[in-house]
């Protein structure tokens, strides 16, 4: 009895072992077709295009872009505009006046009173041109907070754009499109009495390589205007994908790198490069790079690459030691340790209590500066020290 006992026991667990096998070798099944399915979408032109920009995200949904009070700002604080782009279209946009020019006009305020006030505000203040990251529009809450900390605390008007696509902006995105776009916002900020040296130019996420390419074309005018910050950014999009991972521990592109070349050739189809990398050391204004440690979205390891970048120049050079022999070893060793020498002279590092710490050092008259936060997520423009940053770095009254 016990002997057939035992059988029966051990033939439902053999079942149940080849059940358990059975359902994790189709659950596998499942999930790489499902990654191969999702990977061979991406290179659809289209596909790739909404993924990217992710402009059809269109939050909150049913914007009142002419009514900007409903999403928390004062009334008759922003001016609900249209920017006509070079090649002829029509973005939304908003311009909100900094709280110095919105609070000396009379409570309630008259119709139309932000309108009125922009030439006064921009011929009194410095101005913000914010130029967001992908998804959502001017209007999301968490943008509007950012205009509402800039407007108080950096004392700054904000001119928020869609780019083409975006909002109630019209149009498709393009990588230079959307610097068409930024081009526009700053050409606007101009014709309507805003100065040059009054100007900073504030990108977020995607938004970084749109203003880097914006601040470059201007450097290449010889335009020197107040300075530009990067909030959240990225170096290329070559390197996004290659160190995005879903929920900051999912790395995307590991299952490609299995075979080598394939994620090089995938890299391949990307129709948009955004390299910030190879154009940052263009910038000549003041700069300031600023990132969360615990950004899921993009690592602020991108940061530290733009920072390195800029500081380059200004160290001893690194011999390639893919062609030292072996008993060279050292001599790379020596002029490693001289690096970091040079670099603790060059770079003032700051360490601000329960907040993150600032690198900052200066390069032809003009501040360059990496701040890393603690905290902040993907969106470090939320957070009142950096506005503070902002202002401190650039110098706003």
């Amino acid at each position: 009895m016990f002997w057939l006992f035992t059988t029966l026991k051990m033939s439902s667990l053999k079942t149940l072992k080849r059940s358990f096998r059975s359902r994790a070798q189709t659950f596998i099944a499942v999930l790489t077709g499902f990654y191969v399915a999702v990977i061979l979408l991406l290179t659809i032109p289209s596909i790739q295009t909404h993924a990217l920009f992710l402009n059809s995200v269109k939050l909150p949904l049913f914007a009142q872009y002419d009514n900007p009070e409903s999403y928390g700002l004062a009334p008759g604080k922003t001016a609900n505009i249209q920017i006509v782009t070079a090649d002829n279209h029509t973005l939304g946009a908003w311009f909100i006046l900094s709280d110095n020019v919105y609070q000396s006009i009379p409570f309630p305020p008259p119709p139309n009173a932000a309108e009125k006030a922009i030439p006064e505000a921009l011929a009194s203040q410095p101005t913000i041109l914010f130029l967001h990251g992908n998804a959502a529009t001017r209007a999301f809450h968490v943008r509007v907070r950012q205009y509402s900390g800039f407007t108080s605390r950096v004392r700054a008007n904000v001119l928020a754009i869609d780019y083409r696509g975006f909002g109630d902006s019209k149009g498709t995105p393009t990588e230079d499109g959307l610097v068409l776009d930024s081009r526009a916002a700053w050409d606007w900020l101009i014709s309507n009495g805003a100065r040059p040296e009054d100007i900073v130019i504030v990108g977020h996420s995607l938004g970084t390589a749109i203003s880097s390419k914006l601040a470059v074309a201007l450097a290449e005018e010889g335009t020197h205007f107040k300075g530009l910050a990067l909030l959240s950014p990225f170096a290329s999009l070559h390197t996004v994908v290659d160190t995005y991972s879903v929920f900051g521990f999912l790395p995307v592109m590991l299952p490609l790198t299995v075979v080598p070349g394939v994620a090089d050739l995938y890299k391949s189809f990307l129709l948009a490069r955004f390299d910030t990398l190879s154009i940052i050391s263009r910038v000549k204004v003041p700069l300031l790079i600023l990132h969360a440690e615990n950004d899921w979205d993009i690592p602020h390891q991108h940061s530290d690459m733009l920072f390195d970048t800029l500081l380059e120049p200004y160290l001893p050079p690194l011999q390639n030691t893919t062609v030292w022999p072996d008993e060279d070893w050292t001599e790379y060793e020596r002029q490693t340790m001289l690096r970091e020498k040079v670099r603790k002279t060059l770079v003032t590092r700051t360490h601000v209590q329960k907040f993150g710490v600032v690198h900052e050092f200066e390069a032809s008259g003009r501040k360059l500066v990496l701040m890393k936060t603690i905290t902040g997520w993907h969106e470090p423009g939320t957070i009142e020290g950096v506005q503070d940053a902002i202002r401190h770095v650039f110098s706003f009254a």
